[in-house]
């Protein structure tokens, strides 16, 4: 599907025009699906009855005149941490969750308002917990662009990206509490939005840290990106589209943190970012590196074990005490240090994510954006993840530069800016202070124009033949 990519924004226009059909893109959805499912495993759920007759209402419903949004036929993954009427809920967990997690929240409710067309349920690391995207229940999905063997997708949304990459999907939701929409975009050469804490609820989400965890969005590139989000922005809010502030790099001030994000980077991703800062560099009204004040301490809360495990466990004692012992071994043992964490340790640790959080800010009074690398390793063999400790170390580094977004409280994209020298896609991440979420994308959509969209400069997956 990326060597045939077309904008979301042109393939709804063509259902409107009646140059296709919601079906037809369905019918080439479904075929995606069968002729690559069983080597990706990107979905726990597939949806694809339903899906027809979702595409086949919209066709109607346009046909007749009857507009009920920009999302309307287009086919979008949902991350199974998301209520779906009608699809289970696992969370990654070996068994399914009680019937009324399947209710739909808000963001979800957003998508079928529009009759979005919900192609099925995407997996993702058990209970959201994890950065690479393994899960020994069902099985890791593939990440495309590995040609040496089996490289994770990133996670937690571990099949958001690769439900992209097969075609099965033109946009696909997923959540983030330390980078688990961003990773995942990194790691398969996509688009991520990760937003800003409350800007859309997490009802209807089943949660890993109730202080942290905020529902984002995938594409397979940064126009695709804002069209989704500004559509579901209206879906959400019964509200009208509204367009993104037009933005041009040579109006931008972008502040590139050193130390902390370029720690142990790979020398190729550091090559390929380079190249593109370069580029963006000589567009911007400046560029300029900067010392990010907050992060460092936001870090070390985070590599104790954060927010994210006492808030998981406290929710895991109260609604699945069962399941705990059931646990993929790399979630267990991460929760069951909880235990230790004293309610005064807890507060602590939130009083110093807010204190970072007011630090950090003080650097957007001079920078527009803060552009780092999304992460700084290639996406890891299955087989370097096989003991445990291995796994934590890899898995603390991938989350490190994406974390200290949500640690700060500040919403952030990723876009793929090249390949690397094995030929693995390679992310930028761009921050922006709360709530500037379309300002944001505007300034992503600006990036691209300068470096490309990913489906043209990263080219085809070897794993979509």
């Amino acid at each position: 599907m990326q060597s045939s990519y077309r904008p979301i924004a042109d393939i709804a226009r063509e259902l409107r025009e009646g140059n296709t059909s919601s079906v037809a893109v369905m019918e080439n959805v479904q075929a995606n699906y069968e002729k690559y499912e069983s080597a990706l495993n990107a979905y726990k759920t597939w949806n694809g009855k339903t899906a027809a007759q979702q595409a086949q209402a919209a066709d109607l419903l346009l046909k007749s005149g009857m507009d009920l949004g920009p999302l309307m036929g287009l086919p979008i993954s949902v991350k199974d941490l998301f209520g779906v009427p009608g699809m289970p809920v696992f969370a990654g967990s070996d068994t399914a969750l009680p019937e009324p997690y399947t209710a739909a929240g808000p963001v979800v409710k957003g998508v079928q308002r529009q009759v979005g067309v919900i192609t099925g349920k995407t997996h993702t690391v058990e209970f959201a917990f994890g950065g690479l995207g393994v899960n020994t229940h069902w099985g890791t999905p593939v990440n495309p662009w590995s040609t040496d063997g089996h490289r994770v997708p990133g996670g937690s949304s571990s099949g958001a990206g690769v439900s992209l990459l097969q075609g099965t999907a033109l946009l696909a939701l997923g959540t983030d509490t330390a980078g688990s929409v961003r990773v995942p975009a990194s790691f398969t050469g996509q688009a991520g939005l990760k937003t800003t804490y409350g800007r859309w609820s997490g009802r209807g989400v089943i949660p890993l840290s109730s202080s942290l965890d905020t529902p984002g969005l995938l594409a397979r590139s940064v126009e695709d990106l804002a069209y989704g989000f500004a559509a579901l922005e209206a879906g959400m809010s019964h509200g009208q589209v509204r367009a993104l502030p037009q933005i041009d790099l040579s109006s931008v001030r972008i502040g590139i943190p050193e130390d902390f994000f370029w720690a142990d980077i790979d020398a190729s991703i550091a090559t390929v970012i380079d190249a593109a800062l370069s580029r963006i560099g000589s567009n911007a009204r400046l560029t300029k590196k900067m010392v990010l004040m907050g992060c460092d301490e936001a870090f070390k809360v985070f590599s104790v074990g954060g927010l994210a495990a006492p808030e998981l466990r406290q929710y895991m004692q109260e609604h699945y005490p069962e399941k705990i012992e059931r646990l993929d071994p790399v979630v267990r043992i991460r929760i069951e240090g909880a235990d230790q964490v004293s309610s005064v340790e807890y507060l602590r640790r939130k009083a110093v994510l807010q204190r970072s959080g007011q630090e950090g800010l003080a650097a957007f009074d001079d920078f527009d954006v803060l552009v780092t690398p999304t992460i700084v390793v290639p996406p890891p063999l299955m087989t370097d993840l096989e003991a445990v400790e291995e796994y934590g170390r890899i898995n603390m580094l991938v989350l490190r530069n994406t974390v200290i977004a949500n640690l700060l409280g500040w919403c952030a994209v990723s876009l793929p800016v090249g390949l690397d020298a094995r030929g693995l896609p390679v992310g930028m991440q761009l921050m922006a202070p709360p709530h500037q979420e379309e300002r944001l994308l505007a300034i992503s959509l600006a990036f691209e124009r300068c470096l490309g969209a990913g489906p043209q400069l990263l080219g085809h997956a070897p794993g979509i033949a």
